[in-house]
Protein backbone atom coordinates (compact mmCIF):
# COMPACT_ATOMS: atom_id res chain seq x y z
CA UNK A 1 0.00 0.00 0.00
CA UNK A 2 1.43 3.11 -0.83
CA UNK A 3 2.25 5.68 1.80
CA UNK A 4 -0.41 8.88 1.82
CA UNK A 5 2.44 11.31 2.51
CA UNK A 6 3.63 13.44 -0.20
CA UNK A 7 5.29 16.47 -0.39
CA UNK A 8 2.24 19.69 -1.03
CA UNK A 9 3.58 22.77 -3.37
CA UNK A 10 4.51 24.49 -0.05
CA UNK A 11 7.52 22.40 0.27
CA UNK A 12 6.20 20.64 3.60
CA UNK A 13 5.75 16.63 3.89
CA UNK A 14 2.14 16.55 4.10
CA UNK A 15 -0.03 13.36 4.66
CA UNK A 16 -3.86 12.47 4.37
CA UNK A 17 -6.67 12.75 2.12
CA UNK A 18 -9.30 15.76 2.88
CA UNK A 19 -11.96 17.80 1.70
CA UNK A 20 -11.40 21.09 2.53
CA UNK A 21 -9.55 23.83 2.50
CA UNK A 22 -5.52 23.74 1.44
CA UNK A 23 -5.85 20.78 -1.31
CA UNK A 24 -4.34 20.62 -4.42
CA UNK A 25 -5.16 17.68 -6.85
CA UNK A 26 -3.32 17.46 -10.37
CA UNK A 27 -5.51 15.22 -12.18
CA UNK A 28 -8.94 13.84 -11.49
CA UNK A 29 -7.31 10.37 -9.94
CA UNK A 30 -4.99 12.18 -7.58
CA UNK A 31 -5.33 11.60 -3.82
CA UNK A 32 -6.23 15.30 -2.17
CA UNK A 33 -3.45 16.14 0.16
CA UNK A 34 -4.13 18.80 3.22
CA UNK A 35 -1.26 20.96 4.30
CA UNK A 36 -0.76 20.43 7.81
CA UNK A 37 1.49 23.28 7.89
CA UNK A 38 0.50 26.95 7.79
CA UNK A 39 2.27 29.73 6.87
CA UNK A 40 3.91 31.82 9.85
CA UNK A 41 2.95 35.59 10.22
CA UNK A 42 6.29 37.14 10.45
CA UNK A 43 6.87 40.49 11.96
CA UNK A 44 9.78 43.43 11.79
CA UNK A 45 12.04 42.58 14.33
CA UNK A 46 12.52 45.95 14.84
CA UNK A 47 9.37 47.91 14.62
CA UNK A 48 7.05 44.85 14.95
CA UNK A 49 4.79 45.29 12.11
CA UNK A 50 3.39 42.39 9.80
CA UNK A 51 5.67 41.19 6.94
CA UNK A 52 4.56 39.94 3.75
CA UNK A 53 6.50 36.59 3.28
CA UNK A 54 7.79 36.48 -0.15
CA UNK A 55 7.73 33.39 -2.52
CA UNK A 56 11.38 33.25 -3.32
CA UNK A 57 14.36 33.79 -1.19
CA UNK A 58 15.26 33.71 2.41
CA UNK A 59 12.87 35.22 4.86
CA UNK A 60 12.83 38.61 5.60
CA UNK A 61 13.68 40.26 8.65
CA UNK A 62 12.25 43.60 8.38
CA UNK A 63 9.49 45.30 6.97
CA UNK A 64 11.05 48.10 5.38
CA UNK A 65 15.01 49.53 4.74
CA UNK A 66 14.13 51.68 7.35
CA UNK A 67 13.55 49.45 10.06
CA UNK A 68 16.65 47.38 9.11
CA UNK A 69 19.09 50.49 9.44
CA UNK A 70 18.00 51.05 12.58
CA UNK A 71 18.69 47.71 14.03
CA UNK A 72 22.23 48.27 12.42
CA UNK A 73 22.37 51.48 14.41
CA UNK A 74 20.82 49.99 16.99
CA UNK A 75 23.32 47.12 17.23
CA UNK A 76 26.38 49.37 16.68
CA UNK A 77 25.44 51.60 19.42
CA UNK A 78 26.00 48.68 21.93
CA UNK A 79 29.40 47.68 20.78
CA UNK A 80 31.28 47.91 23.30
CA UNK A 81 28.68 47.89 26.17
CA UNK A 82 27.77 45.52 28.70
CA UNK A 83 24.69 45.48 27.38
CA UNK A 84 23.30 42.57 25.05
CA UNK A 85 22.56 43.03 21.29
CA UNK A 86 19.18 40.94 21.31
CA UNK A 87 18.36 44.34 24.31
CA UNK A 88 15.44 46.67 23.65
CA UNK A 89 16.45 50.00 24.84
CA UNK A 90 13.14 52.29 24.37
CA UNK A 91 13.75 56.06 25.24
CA UNK A 92 11.62 57.55 27.56
CA UNK A 93 8.52 58.81 25.07
CA UNK A 94 8.30 55.11 23.32
CA UNK A 95 8.22 53.65 26.96
CA UNK A 96 5.35 56.15 28.01
CA UNK A 97 3.74 55.51 24.35
CA UNK A 98 4.05 51.42 24.92
CA UNK A 99 2.66 51.65 28.75
CA UNK A 100 -0.62 54.37 26.86
CA UNK A 101 -1.46 51.96 24.01
CA UNK A 102 -1.19 49.00 26.56
CA UNK A 103 -3.44 50.97 29.18
CA UNK A 104 -5.95 51.32 25.61
CA UNK A 105 -5.80 47.66 25.74
CA UNK A 106 -6.37 47.09 28.96
CA UNK A 107 -9.74 49.41 29.41
CA UNK A 108 -11.57 47.67 26.33
CA UNK A 109 -10.73 44.41 28.01
CA UNK A 110 -12.59 46.23 31.20
CA UNK A 111 -15.34 47.48 28.52
CA UNK A 112 -15.82 43.94 27.97
CA UNK A 113 -16.23 42.49 31.38
CA UNK A 114 -18.49 45.51 32.36
CA UNK A 115 -21.00 44.65 28.93
CA UNK A 116 -20.82 41.34 30.06
CA UNK A 117 -21.70 42.33 33.49
CA UNK A 118 -24.73 44.44 32.06
CA UNK A 119 -26.23 41.63 30.09
CA UNK A 120 -24.98 43.39 26.33
CA UNK A 121 -26.60 41.83 23.27
CA UNK A 122 -24.14 39.77 20.91
CA UNK A 123 -23.46 42.58 18.44
CA UNK A 124 -22.10 45.23 20.91
CA UNK A 125 -20.40 42.77 22.67
CA UNK A 126 -18.58 41.58 18.78
CA UNK A 127 -17.89 45.26 18.15
CA UNK A 128 -16.03 45.54 22.08
CA UNK A 129 -14.06 42.62 21.27
CA UNK A 130 -12.90 43.97 17.79
CA UNK A 131 -11.55 46.86 19.38
CA UNK A 132 -9.88 45.11 21.96
CA UNK A 133 -8.23 43.34 19.37
CA UNK A 134 -7.38 46.09 17.62
CA UNK A 135 -5.82 47.78 20.39
CA UNK A 136 -3.58 44.57 21.42
CA UNK A 137 -2.72 44.46 17.74
CA UNK A 138 -1.29 47.82 18.79
CA UNK A 139 -0.01 47.24 22.06
CA UNK A 140 2.36 44.85 20.55
CA UNK A 141 4.44 47.25 18.52
CA UNK A 142 7.50 48.20 21.16
CA UNK A 143 7.94 51.47 19.03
Amino acid sequence: MPSLATRASCGFLCCGPATAGGLRANSPGDTLVFCLMSRRLLSCLWCGREIVESEAGRRRRYCRQSCRQRAYEHRNSLKGTGIPEDSVVLSAQEAADLADRWFAARCAAEDIATAIGEGADTAELASLSATLVTLAREAERLR
